[in-house]
């Protein structure tokens, strides 16, 4: 993200990174999208969560589940413990907290060609055994239904221009939600540990080799959940992952929110997903 959070003040984060015994000074890293990020002296990396879109609970869960995952396999990069062992650290009522180590490396960005090496660290991955209280990755899109309301009354939400495009492909989507029902009973039984997200941009190439980044989406969940970011095949996870960030942009875009370079990002992403079903 570009722009730093509403509604969180210096002195709230600060407080923050006390609770893991950080003291240094927290500098912006306008990386990502989605969380908010500092780095702490080259030393520790921060990610911030908006619990408006991130529920607490379900963050909680993933963070514990990394945590135990990072004990198991050396390239999870996983939350460090505060000093009372939470690996989530609620800054006030709508931001919380998560610590990593700073990792060294070069990482790519969404849609980059994945390394080869990535296949053996999620098929490690998938045959570890699930850590107590590891999450069920959701098959349905969680923000659903608001995009379903929306495509049923487009109404005054947000500005103009995401109306017009979400109204001018609302048959497209509605097309789209019936074929992902219909590939979701396609779906095997079959259900491993999956990071959720391993594309180029959550890989970092280290000295000592590859790690995986950004564990917020673990989940149990068929293998290939993560295998077509990879050069697998899933017709079912593809067209989910477009209607899945449709559907988190128009929350967004449906919030009130200011004129920035995140808002604009945001409906250009809009915009281009809609266009590209």
């Amino acid at each position: 993200m570009e722009d730093l959070p509403d509604g969180l003040p210096d002195h709230d984060l600060r407080a923050g990174l006390a609770r893991f015994g950080i003291t240094g000074p927290p500098v912006y890293a306008p990386v990502g999208f989605g969380d908010y990020h500092w780095t702490v002296y080259d030393r520790w990396f921060t990610s911030v969560s908006d619990l408006t879109t991130k529920p607490l609970a379900g963050l909680r869960q993933a963070m514990e589940t990394a945590a135990s995952l990072g004990e198991q396999l050396p390239f999870v990069v996983a939350p460090v413990r505060a000093d009372d062992g939470d690996t989530v650290v609620l800054l006030n009522d709508r931001y919380a907290l998560s610590v990593f180590p700073y990792v060294t490396g070069k990482s790519g960005s969404f849609g980059d060609p994945v390394h080869a090496g990535v296949s053996e660290l999620l098929a490690a991955l998938h045959r570890c055994a699930p850590p107590d209280g590891t999450p069920v990755a959701p098959i349905d899109v969680p923000g659903r239904a608001v995009l379903t309301a929306l495509l049923d009354e487009p109404g005054e939400w947000c500005s103009a221009d995401a109306r017009a495009v979400l109204v001018a492909h609302t048959e497209v989507v509605r097309g789209k939600l019936a074929e992902l029902d219909r590939l979701a009973g396609q779906l095997t039984d079959e259900q491993v540990v999956t990071h959720g997200e391993p594309h180029a941009g959550n890989v970092i190439h280290t000295p000592e080799g590859l790690v995986l980044v950004d564990w917020d989406t673990v989940g149990l969940a068929p293998p290939e959940r993560d295998l077509w970011l990879v050069g697998g095949d899933s017709a079912f996870y593809a067209l989910r992952w477009s209607i899945n960030d449709i559907a988190d942009f128009a929350v967004s875009l449906r919030d009130p929110h200011e004129q920035s370079r995140d808002a604009e990002r945001t409906l250009h992403y809009f915009t281009e997903t809609l266009k590209s079903l």
